[in-house]
């Protein structure tokens, strides 16, 4: 900017000639400069206002604008950002056939320390302990006052808990929202769901996982967004499991069993309806499996799944059904039961002397181990093995838990002819009580192959033939008869027609051999006979009926009333009515000319 001299020497010069005084000039000039430097000054000013107010009137719009956008749209909770992948905590819920919840989510807190801003870390860990009584005090003081600047304390605590800790007044814990499992029935159904737990963490969520059961099998599925929340429909009926399981329970400890297990199962379907093994476990607080000892000690162990035991007699309906399917037999051939039947160095007899002659029918009826070995030779070693291959028992029952793929039956190494023998009335093969619902529900629910699962289906799922119609009703008819005349007669429940068989099989011993005074008692059964709908095993473990001057081990006396009293509480749970069965004997005919 070009600046006029406040003394111009034309003007000074041309002043001093006509007399003027010279100073006027420079005041004047003075004056002029002041004034245009006050007017550039607010011209500036102004610019400034107008930049300033111009900035404010976008702030307000666009604050207003985001306010509007936020009135306008639906209510959700703010995500904070990370730089990692984000962890999803929703998880679908679990329900029954009914829509009942086994399984659903509850919002809980975890609590966290930050040792470095605590006040005073010896009264925060003496209160932590009081609250927590699990927690250890001396090592809350070593990590409070230690290097550590963050750990924590406890991944889920209650509501109560919370307000214990928040009354404390320690600024240097700390909670943090998040996601739990949570199983509104306790233990009901525990070998079946298996339970959750948290993998990746944060310290505003964690991420749930399955840990067993369907929610391991389903883990993927469970946490799907794409499932829009819709829940995982079971099989299982959640009134007839809490039945079974108090009934199974109950039976448990009156024949004095160390363990025990049930399944329920639709026989055209293969849909479980109730899975029971005891004893179990709460999923919200689920045990630590064992290190050391028997795998099937442990109350996660699923004795109904990856339980395998020599099954008893519960087999000999297979070796006779193969024998009649194939011709070899009727139920009035007679059968030589001669005993004792030597194989080499080993001998097969029965549990009484049944005589020297036994039709098929009975030897059904009274459970003749000679009598079935004698078929069974007939048989023949490949033609049985492929029976029972159709019927499931060489290979892992499919169903939806994990633990399954690792319950595989015990075979013989090498299928001899002793071995087809003793495996025709359940010995020398080792399988699960699932393995043996599947293969009596195969066997007569008219003589196609069903498949367990725990998913509700919509239709049956019609599977391969294993025998034919006839032939599955001969041995509805043969099972009827072992409840109305033979070994398991305590079994009759009116108006049901169940039909079943005794198994009774000496539990092995882990130094070799078999306990004497050790059983696995089991009664597989199917109702109504006459058309059947369920099928049904119970199995226990070292049961023993003490009532009577000596101890009774078989499972006529054991499993087999335990089996009626859950036929009785569930078949009205199942919508099934009695069967008013005629007296043949007070019948009266009624005739005209």
């Amino acid at each position: 900017m070009t600046r006029t001299p406040l003394r111009p020497l034309a003007r000074i010069l041309e002043a001093r000639a006509r007399g003027l005084n010279p100073d006027a000039i420079e005041r004047e000039n003075l004056r002029k400069r002041h004034e245009e430097t006050r007017d550039g000054e607010r011209q500036r000013a102004e610019g400034r206002l107008l930049v300033i107010g111009i900035v404010f009137l976008c702030a307000f719009v666009l604050v207003g604008g985001r306010m509007g956008i936020l009135a306008a749209t639906d209510p959700a909770e703010p995500r904070v950002a990370s730089s990692g992948n984000s962890i999803l905590a929703q998880r679908a819920d679990i329900v029954d056939r009914n829509g009942r919840i086994l399984a659903t989510n509850l919002t809980t807190h975890s609590l966290y320390a930050q040792p470095p801003i605590m006040i005073d870390p010896l009264r925060a860990a003496r209160d932590l302990a009081d609250i927590f009584p699990d927690l250890d005090e001396e090592r809350l003081v070593r990590d409070f006052t230690g290097k550590r600047k963050f750990l924590w304390i406890k991944r889920k605590i209650t509501p109560v808990q919370k307000q214990a800790v928040h009354d404390m007044g320690e600024p240097g814990l700390m909670f943090g929202p998040r996601e739990m499992r949570l199983y509104p029935n306790g233990s009901l159904a525990s070998h079946v769901l298996g339970g959750a737990g948290f993998g990746r963490e944060g310290v505003h969520s964690a991420e749930v996982i399955g840990v067993a059961g369907v929610e391991k099998t389903f883990d993927d599925w469970l946490r799907d967004p794409a499932h829009d929340g819709a829940p995982l429909q079971l099989s299982l009926d959640l009134s007839v499991q809490a039945a079974t399981e108090r009934v199974l329970l109950g039976g448990m400890r009156l024949m004095n069993a160390k363990g025990a297990s049930a399944v329920l199962m639709d026989v055209h379907t293969g849909e479980i309806i109730s899975l029971v093994s005891l004893p179990d476990f709460d999923p919200n607080d689920r045990p630590v499996p064992l290190t050391e000892g028997d795998a099937g000690d442990s109350p996660l162990f699923n004795r109904a799944v990856q339980g395998v035991y020599e099954l008893g007699s519960t087999f000999k309906i297979f070796t006779a059904a193969q024998a009649i399917e194939t011709n070899l037999v009727n139920t009035s051939t007679i059968i030589d039961t001669k005993g004792p039947l030597r194989w080499g160095r080993h001998r097969i007899s029965d549990f009484r002397n049944y005589g020297d002659a036994l039709s098929v029918e009975d030897v059904i009826v009274k459970s003749s181990n000679i009598g079935t070995a004698r078929m069974a030779m007939d048989i023949g070693a490949d033609r049985q093995r492929a029976f029972l291959d159709s019927l499931g028992f060489m290979k892992p029952t499919p169903v939806e838990l994990v633990e399954a793929a690792g319950a595989r039956p015990l075979l013989p190494s090498r299928w001899s002819e002793i071995s087809t023998m003793t495996i025709s009335y359940g010995h020398g093969l080792s399988a699960s009580p699932l393995h043996l619902a599947t293969g009596y529900a195969s066997l007569l629910n008219g003589g196609t192959r069903v498949t367990p699962t725990l998913i509700k289906r919509k239709a049956p799922v019609i599977g391969p033939r294993v025998i034919s119609e006839q032939t599955s009703a001969i041995a509805r008819d043969l099972l009827r008869k072992v409840v109305t005349e033979g070994t398991a007669s305590f079994g009759e429940v009116a108006g049901y027609q169940v039909a079943g068989k005794t198994g009774t099989a000496d539990k092995p011993n882990s130094s070799g051999g078999y306990y004497e005074d050790k059983v696995i008692a089991v009664f597989a059964s199917v109702f109504p006979a006459s058309d059947p709908r369920y099928v049904l095993v119970v199995a226990l473990d070292e049961a023993v009926e003490t009532s009577g001057e000596e101890p009774r081990r078989t499972a006529g006396w054991t499993a087999v009333p335990v089996a009626a009293e859950i036929i009785r509480r569930t078949a009205p749970l199942l919508g099934l009515p009695p069967i008013i069965e005629a007296d043949v004997k007070s019948a009266v005919t009624l005739a005209s000319n």
